[in-house]
């Protein structure tokens, strides 16, 4: 990971106002017309799997797994994953990432679906999803589309719309 002494920690309600000055600075206000957004928008992260990077109190990072449906079957969305622009490449990002999904595992949660780098994010499992077979409610571009089988298997007979999920 990196050479600083940094703490993941489950995110908690006195981080609210850093995440989001986090994200007003990483994603811009551009990040509310992005269709990623619109399946999360509404929907409260799952509970015990967002977590944030601490440097002492200094909060570095930020990634939140929310819950949607993909054509009638529950998933995770990934996202916003987001580190503060003077702690990248350091892993900080990654760790934030592992924590997340082997928490999802261990609460016996199957998929998680994310719009990304592919090259970054095949680092952690994701891979790109066959163009048309996951469909999102906005534009997105079709290769920048993963998944991630937390359940090895499950993703075979899975395809249809992704939305959000209220539940």
């Amino acid at each position: 990971m990196t050479s600083l002494s940094i703490s993941i920690l489950p995110e908690a309600p006195e981080h609210s106002a850093a995440i989001e000055s986090l994200h007003d600075r990483g994603f811009g206000p551009g990040r509310f017309a992005r269709t990623a957004f619109r399946l999360r928008e509404g929907v409260r992260p799952t509970p015990g799997l967002s977590y944030v990077a601490l440097v002492g109190t200094l909060l570095v990072g930020s990634v939140r797994l929310s819950p949607i449906r993909i054509g009638g079957v529950p998933a995770l969305l990934l996202g916003p994953l987001a580190v503060e622009p003077a702690f990248m490449n350091r892993g900080i990002g990654t760790e934030l990432m592992k924590t997340a999904l082997d928490a999802a595992r261990e609460q016996g949660h199957a998929l998680a679906l994310l719009v990304g780098d592919e090259p970054f994010y095949a680092k952690s499992g994701f891979t790109r999803i066959p163009h048309g077979k996951v469909r999102l409610p906005g534009p997105v571009d079709p290769d920048r589309l993963l998944v991630a089988e937390l359940k090895p298997g499950v993703f075979a007979d899975v395809e249809g719309l992704a939305e959000p999920y209220f539940g």
